[in-house]
Order: C-alpha cells, then sequence, then structure tokens
C-alpha cells in the first residue's frame, strides 16, 4: 500500500514570500517515544520572517520546512508512548517543521490543550504565550501595582503580554501605531505612538519616575532608549532585533551588541537589571528542566485562555497553500495579533 502523503512548505533559500514552494512528501511515522500530529494550526512569527532574508539568529541552513510552533490532533503514538493519546489536542513548539499537514514530535514536548480552547486560539499563545510568561515573571518578576512598557503592544507577543500583565495587577503602557490604540485601550493599557515624535518623551509623560520595566523587541538604539527609561530597581528585557531585520551583513552581531550592552549594564552599581530573553535557553544543557518549565507555563497561559483572562487575536486564517499571502501579511505591520496556517 503506498504510503500517506503530507502537505509542506518548504523555504528554499533566501526568497520574497512569493518563493516558498508548497510540496507534498512522505507522511512520517512515529518511532519511540514520538507522536505523530495532525497539524490544526501553526503560526506565521517574527523569526519566519527573519528566516527568509537568512537573518535567524541559529537557523537551520537551506531548504527546510518552516514553522515555529503549532497545535495539533495526536494521530498516532510511537513504542513507550501512552495510546490514549491518539485524538487528544496537544500543542508544540518547534523552531522548524510546523509549516506541515503532519508532524512528528517527541511525546515529552506535546503539551495538552484544555477542552474549549481552540486550535488557532491555542497556537496564538504557544510561542507568543509563552515567551509573554516566561519574559513577565520568570525574567522581569514584576509585582501588582507596577508599570511596564511593552514595546510593540498590537502584535503576536505584545497582545499576550499586556493582557497577562494586566491579569496580574500590573499598569501597561503600549507602543502601537494609533490604529490599534482603541483595542489597547479597551485592554486597559495607556498607549503610545511609535510613529509619532520622540517615544521616551511621551512614556515619560505617563510615568515621570520610569518605569518597573520594559519589553523590548526592536533591538538597535531602542535598546538604549529603553534602558533609559527604567525606574530605579527596573529591569529590561530585550527579546529580538526587530529593527535589523532588512539589514545585511552578520545576523548574529546585532544580538552579540544586546548582549555586550547587558552585560555592561548589569556592571554598573545602580540597582537596575538588563537581561536578553532565549525561549531556548538551557535546552541543550536541561533539555528535561527545560520541558517542564516549558510544559508548566505554557499550561498556565492556556488556563488563562480557558478562563477568558487572555483573548488571543487571530489576525488571519489562511491555508497552507496560500503561504505566501499568509508570509506577507504577517510583514505588512497593519495587522494586530497572529496570522495563522491551517491544513
Amino acid at each position: 500500500m503506498e504510503s500517506e502523503r503530507l502537505v509542506e512548505v518548504v523555504l528554499p533559500g533566501i526568497v520574497e514570500p512569493q518563493g516558498l514552494e508548497v510540496r507534498t512528501a512522505t507522511a512520517p511515522e512515529a518511532g519511540p517515544g514520538q507522536l505523530v500530529l495532525a497539524m490544526e494550526a501553526s503560526g506565521v512569527s517574527f523569526a519566519e520572517q527573519q528566516m527568509r532574508r537568512g537573518r535567524y539568529f541559529d537557523q537551520p541552513p537551506f531548504p527546510f520546512v518552516p514553522g515555529y510552533d503549532a497545535v495539533g490532533r495526536v494521530l498516532t503514538t510511537g513504542q513507550g508512548v501512552d495510546p490514549s493519546l491518539v485524538g487528544r489536542r496537544v500543542a508544540v513548539l518547534l523552531k522548524v517543521g510546523g509549516w506541515a499537514s503532519r508532524i512528528r514530535v517527541d511525546a515529552a514536548d506535546a503539551v495538552p490543550v484544555p477542552d474549549g480552547v481552540g486550535a488557532a486560539q491555542a497556537e496564538a499563545v504557544v510561542v507568543n504565550g509563552v515567551t509573554a510568561w516566561q519574559m513577565l515573571h520568570r525574567t522581569a518578576r514584576v509585582r501588582a501595582g507596577t508599570t511596564v512598557l511593552v514595546h510593540g503592544a498590537s502584535g503576536g507577543v505584545g497582545t499576550v503580554l499586556v493582557q497577562l500583565a494586566r491579569a496580574a495587577g500590573v499598569q501597561v503602557i503600549g507602543t502601537a501605531s494609533a490604529r490599534h490604540h482603541d483595542a489597547l485601550r479597551g485592554l486597559g493599557v495607556r498607549p503610545v505612538d511609535y510613529r509619532a515624535g520622540d517615544v521616551a518623551a511621551e512614556v515619560r509623560k505617563l510615568a515621570p519616575g520610569g518605569v518597573d520595566a520594559v519589553f523590548d523587541h526592536i533591538g538597535g538604539r531602542s535598546v538604549l532608549d529603553s534602558w533609559r527609561l527604567l525606574a530605579p530597581g527596573g529591569t529590561l528585557v530585550s527579546y529580538g532585533s526587530a529593527s535589523t531585520r532588512d539589514d545585511t551583513g552578520s545576523k548574529q552581531w546585532p544580538v552579540m551588541k544586546i548582549l555586550a550592552r547587558t552585560s555592561l549594564w548589569n556592571a554598573l552599581p545602580n540597582g537596575r537589571r538588563a537581561h536578553f530573553y532565549n525561549i531556548w535557553a538551557g535546552r541543550s544543557l536541561r533539555r528535561d528542566r527545560f520541558r517542564a518549565r516549558f510544559h508548566a507555563d505554557l499550561t498556565q497561559v492556556l488556563d488563562a485562555v480557558a478562563r477568558g483572562e487572555v483573548v488571543p487575536r487571530i489576525a488571519a486564517r489562511l491555508p497552507l497553500a496560500r503561504v505566501a499571502e499568509a508570509l506577507s501579511l504577517a510583514e505588512s505591520g497593519t495587522v494586530a495579533g497572529k496570522v495563522v496556517l491551517t491544513p
């Protein structure tokens, strides 16, 4: 009998979105300790925008199947895996491989999705939600009554981050384009237009004494302004370099500059702290610990979705066959929330 076929999206090299290739391939089989998922939703994140330019810090060599995370139903289980998992909806963090109709993963990496939470809802808070939760609660360790600044508050990570912060009793200032301000106000966020003049000065008006934490995905010079906006004892969490997305040259250099600055700032005797957040930190050395922390944190976020404390924003849902349109839309900067691919 002929093997089952799958549909997958291949990134062949440095191409425009229209250069992505939709192919068929042989569907994977579950090996020992593994699951095969029928993908229901996979996200379009900033990582893929960098990868297609060859600018992601540690992307694999071309060609490969992108897809940083995914949600799907368990189709088959391998040796040593509980067969009762078949039919369960689970979420996985992958880095690559999610843009395919069938996905093989280690069973230990799969996190159950609560009943009542849809596939697209869950997908919107896998990498984005864990990133937001860990930065907020593990890195910055925010407390109720404090004030934080979230850059890109209408983006994929930003929309989850501001809702988690508000649920924790934290006051939020968020940068976004003016068309997203009403939606942010509806979440209890004080918006600042990042395109209108001096952003740092506008933030100072809202928080004259500085903010207790800044979450900065922009990188470049923005990291300097973010550091200067901190109140005494405040924490800067840098987690990307969006401003260098279209640059040429070394893809490692923007991150290395941020790491150098954070190290320098942390040596100063002023009580403020700076961190570069990487969701994969520690995975290669402490895989079991990494999995346990990821499982616990994503479960916290998914439970917040189930309770209605976090309402994921889905910008668009498009099938794999329209991946070029999906990636172009995500890169346009015109949408709020997550662009989701479906099989």
